[in-house]
């Protein structure tokens, strides 16, 4: 991403069809297994090359599902700044990262809008690919403050609809 990774971005000057600037992973067995370890999923499938291999008859072992939704937050919070914060999130996956590839985070912003509470909201879609290839793609929904003065972090009850 940019240098800018940690400033807060301000609802007021996201637009749709904004690009988002792509992050770059380079995915080693040690991050593939410390993502499953983190996540207490033992799977042999996450840190077995043989298993991964020859029983689920895949290239290597893989990025974990609680592992990529992380990487998914983490790639939404330093686009945002401090005070963005995810409502929802949902994403498909439709190959498997392993050891070797370097994955890229990239995205844009699908719509920009207010809720009737005053929350401002995106409405954005990410991609993970690698080498061009589409891994998964994440549907989520963004509440960025509305002026300096705004934290959505600070927004409970009524006030939060996510």
């Amino acid at each position: 991403m940019n240098g800018n990774a940690h400033a807060q971005r301000l609802w007021s000057a996201a637009l749709a069809g904004q690009a988002m600037a792509a992050l770059r992973i380079e995915v080693s067995a040690t991050t593939v297994v410390l993502g499953a370890l983190a996540t207490r999923d033992y799977a042999p499938m996450h840190h077995d090359h043989a298993y991964a291999t020859h029983t689920s008859g895949t290239r290597d072992i893989f990025l974990n599902t609680p592992h990529q939704a992380a990487l998914f937050e983490r790639y939404l919070s330093d686009w945002s700044g401090p005070r963005g914060r995810l409502g929802r999130m949902r994403f498909s996956m439709k190959d498997s990262v392993c050891p070797g590839d370097t994955l890229q985070i990239a995205g844009h912003i699908e719509q920009a809008q207010r809720d009737a509470q005053g929350c401002g909201w995106l409405q954005v879609v990410l991609e993970m690919s690698v080498a061009g290839k589409l891994m998964t793609q994440c549907h989520a929904r963004l509440a960025l403050p509305l002026d300096a003065a705004d934290n959505p972090w600070q927004r409970r009850g009524d006030d939060w609809q996510p």
